[in-house]
Parts: structure tokens; C-alpha cells; sequence
């Protein structure tokens, strides 16, 4: 990181940023080009969960490369001064890679569910299994994570 000074080096505060933000931008290598989407996501600690329906552009890419990175970003405020270039942005962010898969597992789908109803503050319970058979979720393992306030 060239801004030493902003690095997050806690892992805490890394898993705070994870457990408080609202939209995760998922990086995914579709051939030579990439692909970004952002998407809902649940966070259980060590990994990160999806939902999305069960075909479509997303799923082919992941069939095709699992390799993925992601962006958070929480407590955003834009800092508004006189002169154009004196303007500045507070935030933190997390940025991290890792693989992605298509969890197939119901007992894992619905723990990833539940994170992701966590995520938002809603209750993890009550999952039915109608709702555990309609959705496809994703489950990204994170090799690298880092962060970055300022």
C-alpha cells in the first residue's frame, strides 16, 4: 500500500468495516477482461457469502476462473473546500481476494443465507427449504484481505 499511514492493520477493525458494509463490489476475470458487480453479501468471520439466481453471466465467469477480489466501503463523506484539488474523501475500505465458489451443500446455503440476513440485521433462523432450493449462493474464501482509512 503507498499511504502506509492509512493502512488498517487490525484485523478487528478489518472485520468491523466487513461486518458494517451494505454493498460489497464483487471483481470477477471474465477471459482478458474484467467484470464487477455489487451485490448483497453476508460475512460470517472468516468468509464471504452471495445469493443470486441460479444461471446467468456471473455464474458462466466463476464456472470459467473462481479467482475473485472484492471492495467494501463504510463511513463515506465527502469533504467539500474552496479550491478543487484541496477537496477530500473520508471513508474506510476493505479490499481482498480470494476464490469463489458455488456452494451446492443445503446446510452450507442456508449458513450463508443466514449470514447474509445477519449482514442486514435480520434473523438467521426461519429459512425455509423452499428458499435454500431457489437460490444459488456463492461463497468466496479470502486468501488476502487489507484496509484503508482516511
Amino acid at each position: 500500500m503507498r499511504r502506509s499511514d492509512r493502512e488498517i492493520r487490525d484485523r478487528g477493525a478489518i472485520d468491523r468495516v466487513l461486518h458494517a458494509a451494505s454493498v460489497c463490489h464483487l471483481a470477477l476475470c471474465d477471459g482478458d477482461r474484467p467484470y464487477v458487480v455489487p451485490m448483497s453479501y453476508g460475512y460470517d468471520g472468516e468468509r464471504l457469502y452471495f445469493h443470486c439466481a441460479s444461471d446467468g453471466r456471473k455464474l458462466d465467469v466463476i464456472r470459467r476462473n473462481p479467482n475473485a477480489c472484492f471492495a467494501v466501503e463504510v463511513d463515506v463523506e465527502v469533504t467539500a473546500r474552496d479550491t478543487a484539488c484541496s477537496w477530500g474523501v473520508h471513508f474506510q475500505s476493505v479490499i481482498g481476494r480470494g476464490r469463489i465458489s458455488i456452494v451446492s451443500d443445503p446446510e452450507e446455503k442456508r449458513r450463508g443465507l443466514g449470514a447474509l440476513m445477519a449482514q442486514y440485521g435480520g434473523s438467521s433462523g426461519g429459512i425455509s427449504d423452499d428458499a435454500v432450493c431457489s437460490v444459488c449462493v456463492l461463497r468466496l474464501d479470502v486468501d488476502e484481505v487489507s484496509g484503508k482509512a482516511a
